[in-house]
């Protein structure tokens, strides 16, 4: 097992904090790093793709998980795996879907973990149809703060508690995952443009029968434009959607193209560059088209292909602001929408998707409702007090803000936000009563 110091922090590069790393390479290893964890703790990371520090521990252990990476088994006939949770996700993709099997959730970036998927309860784009990533989780391998491992399934306590719970119940060491079947490799997806906020949302609330579902909405735009949006709908291409010579290897793992080179170099996002590079976005985007067929990675990780898109402030990293406010709540989403369009904040990106019913997961982020990504440069002017502000809204609309990907919320706003909380709170001090798991998020929000 190695082990080495080193400064960390999450992919919007914002809060660095110096920790010992060990990368175990048994389950062995594993439970004697967190036996041996000292007083400032340990926690468990992946390959650091949340934006925010719930995979950071200052001044103690930080558990590279990345070394524990077998797939183990593999049910071809019912879409059933089982692998250590260091493996990726963009793996187990290359290993299923020439089997005719497919994540059930797919989170924005391909370069997750299993056991960052299950910490984080990752959601995806066809979460109104399928729910986060739990829900496909049929048990996991749980390292526990007394060397013990347990076998967890769904409907126990603590399979709820570690399911969005952030790593702070213990190390998920394997899992067994459920996939979902399909018939291509390619995906049918519709584009269509909508005029603003307004438009956009009621085009949403249409529904359709698409699996997946999102829009890319430009909050650079203000006045009659603010809230504009691309809006794409996509499903599994079925075979017969195929053109004639790619019906004999349908399943085929075909490479997406690369696409229009941006110039997304350092120091980029300032306010003029973010407002052109959305308007490009968006009249480049059909006006309506249906049925194109995409590879998997064109359709699931465009932002994969372009390298360094973290990089694109020079000004202390990026703040990823995620929320939610549920049905009924429109005019919170456009009250905030509009708040950041005339603030002219230079966001470059910004999804909204609609989230159908929630997981099991105790602090699961996921609700029936609305929900806006969005990345800032973390070196805005008054930044932070603009964002509290934007909590307060959505806590009084009872709202949440994402914690995988947060590093700024303050601890009054969580109770609201998260009301099975005190429930979390007790299992932990039941199951780690001396607190061997801890990170830099469970300190600034006392979880």
């Amino acid at each position: 097992m190695s082990v080495d110091t080193v400064s960390l922090t999450g992919w919007g590069r914002t809060a660095p904090t110096t920790a010992l790393r060990f990368r175990p390479r048994s389950y062995e290893e594993a439970a004697a790093t967190v036996l041996g964890c000292g007083p400032r703790g340990s926690i468990a990371r992946g390959l650091g793709r949340a934006h925010g520090d719930a995979a950071q521990n200052a001044g103690g252990s930080v558990l590279d998980m990345t070394a524990l990476d077998r797939v183990r088994a593999i049910d071809a006939a019912s879409g059933r795996v089982v692998c250590d949770a260091g493996v990726t996700l963009h793996r187990l993709r290359q290993v299923m879907l020439p089997l005719g099997w497919f994540l059930p959730v797919t989170p924005g970036g391909r370069y997750v973990t299993v056991g960052g998927a299950i910490g984080s309860d990752a959601h995806g784009d066809n979460h109104r149809a399928a729910g986060s990533f739990s829900r496909h989780v049929v048990e996991f391998a749980l390292l526990t703060a007394d060397g013990r491992v347990h076998d967890v399934r769904p409907g126990t306590p603590l399979f709820d508690a570690t399911a969005g719970g952030m790593g702070l119940t213990g190390v998920i060491l394997s899992a067994t995952l459920r996939f979902r079947p399909v018939a291509t490799s390619l995906m049918s997806v519709d584009t269509e443009r909508a005029t603003g906020l307004d438009d956009l949302l009621a085009r949403m609330a249409r529904g359709g029968h698409h699996a997946y579902e999102y829009a890319r909405v430009d909050l650079t735009a203000r006045g009659r434009a603010t809230g504009r949006a691309v809006l794409v709908r996509a499903d599994h291409a079925p075979v017969d959607a195929l053109p004639a010579h790619a019906r004999r290897t349908p399943l085929a793992v075909r490479a997406a193209r690369r696409p229009a080179a941006l110039p997304l170099l350092p120091g980029l996002l300032g306010r003029l560059s973010a407002t052109a590079l959305n308007e490009v976005g968006y009249r480049s985007a059909p006006r309506s088209r249906t049925g194109e067929l995409q590879p998997v990675p064109a359709f699931f990780h465009a932002l994969d292909a372009t390298p360094h898109t973290n990089r694109v402030s020079a000004t202390g990293g990026l703040v990823h602001y995620e929320f939610l406010v549920g049905h009924g709540q429109e005019e919170t989403l456009r009250r905030i929408v509009g708040r950041i369009a005339r603030s002219r904040c230079p966001s470059f990106r910004a999804v909204l998707r609609r989230f159908g019913a929630g997981g099991p997961g105790w602090l699961s982020f996921p609700a029936p409702g609305w929900n806006l990504a969005l990345d800032l440069p973390a070196g805005l002017p008054r930044l932070a007090r603009f964002l509290d502000s934007l909590d307060e809204e959505v806590a009084a609309a009872g709202g949440r803000i994402c914690l995988t990907d947060d590093s700024r919320l303050r601890p009054d706003a969580l109770a609201a936000m998260y009301p099975r909380l005190p429930e979390f709170r007790a299992l932990r001090a039941e199951l780690d009563p001396n607190g061997a798991f801890r990170s830099d998020l469970s300190r600034r929000l006392s979880l």
